[in-house]
């Protein structure tokens, strides 16, 4: 549950910040913006998607002056952190390729005396 509440949470900043978006072709940024968030909530892609996710809010830090620089980072962060911890287990990328489960055998302890 707390994955797709952090999926919730990039999702919700990234419509926020294509909101705010007044340059050209915003109805086709918020759009893609849009898109976007509704794959990264239903847990589509999510590791790709986190990361065009983190680069599009360095892009509104850098561009932008009177953006939050601290608001970006703790965005960036969180895009990053769900990209390396991955959908969850309510997700549409569970369904598609899996559960992965990751076993971590003990070290052979007759090589250490």
């Amino acid at each position: 549950m707390a994955l797709l509440l952090l999926r919730i949470s990039v999702a919700a900043f990234l419509i926020i910040l294509a909101e705010n978006y007044n340059g050209p072709f915003h109805r086709l940024v918020f759009g893609g913006v849009l898109l976007i968030s509704f794959s990264l909530v239903i847990g589509f892609l999510t590791p790709f998607l986190c990361v065009i996710g983190a680069v599009l809010v360095m892009a509104h830090v850098i561009i932008n002056p009177q953006a939050s620089s601290v608001l970006g980072v703790i965005a960036i962060a969180n895009a990053i952190a769900l990209a390396l911890l991955g959908p969850g287990a309510y997700s549409l990328d569970s369904k598609l390729f899996g559960r992965r489960v990751t076993i971590v055998r003990p070290r052979n302890r007759v090589n250490q005396l």
